[in-house]
């Protein structure tokens, strides 16, 4: 209650780092649980989802999803009142069989897997589900470009210029790889993997402070 005051020298280096460890504690570890504990609820829904339908049922769903999207952007670029490219529509189609297939690993890696698993395979599939259908679609619609890949483009140099400045991995980046085609693709499956695993560490740390839904 503010009345007792360390005295001898380990009294003082214990209490002073127990002190630290509860200011480490509230400022990163329970914002980070609060933030576990609204994935996991979240995921839960999906997982349940994902139970009741199978691994089949899940990829099924996103295959009719993504291809009725497809047949319907193909029957619009045939009609002369509507003006969309044929690349417009391959575009859908591959964003739809990435979206299928990352949809069904996830799944798949949290129906045989464990909680290791399932954060080290099941939530960076559902990020790649997420973020490279747009990026493929963009790849092969130019239209799409000032929407999905120059904001790509100011968001690698800013993450280039603010956060992977430590070791010079930046210039490294910089001397060796250019941003254009595929190289959007492959950034951000690359984010898409520690995002993911971020996501589940959280989940994961949100279960260990409360079990229990």
């Amino acid at each position: 209650m503010g009345k007792w005051q360390p005295e001898s020298l380990p009294q003082k280096v214990a209490y002073h780092g127990w002190s630290a460890l509860g200011v480490v504690g509230l400022l990163l570890l329970y914002p980070l649980t609060v933030l576990g504990l609204a994935t996991r609820y979240y995921a839960a829904k999906l997982d349940s989802t994902r139970t009741r339908l199978g691994i089949v049922g899940v990829t099924g769903i996103a295959l009719l999803g993504w291809g009725l999207l497809t047949i319907a952007w193909g029957a619009m670029s045939y009609m002369e009142q509507v003006d969309i490219p044929l690349e417009a529509v391959l575009a859908v189609a591959a964003a739809s069989g990435v979206a299928t297939v990352a949809t069904a690993l996830a799944a798949s890696a949290t129906k045989v897997g464990g909680r290791g698993t399932t954060v080290v395979f099941a939530y960076p599939f559902a990020m790649t589900a997420l973020f490279l259908p747009p990026v493929v679609a963009a790849l092969v619609t130019p239209s799409l470009h000032p929407y999905i890949l120059d904001p790509s483009y100011e968001f690698a140099a800013w993450a280039l210029d603010n956060v992977l400045v430590v070791g010079g991995l930046n210039e490294y980046l910089r001397s060796n790889f250019t941003l254009e085609g595929a190289a959007y693709a492959g950034m951000w499956l690359g984010i898409s993997f520690p995002l993911g695993w971020f996501f589940g560490v959280v989940v994961a740390l949100a279960n260990l402070v409360r079990p229990s839904q």
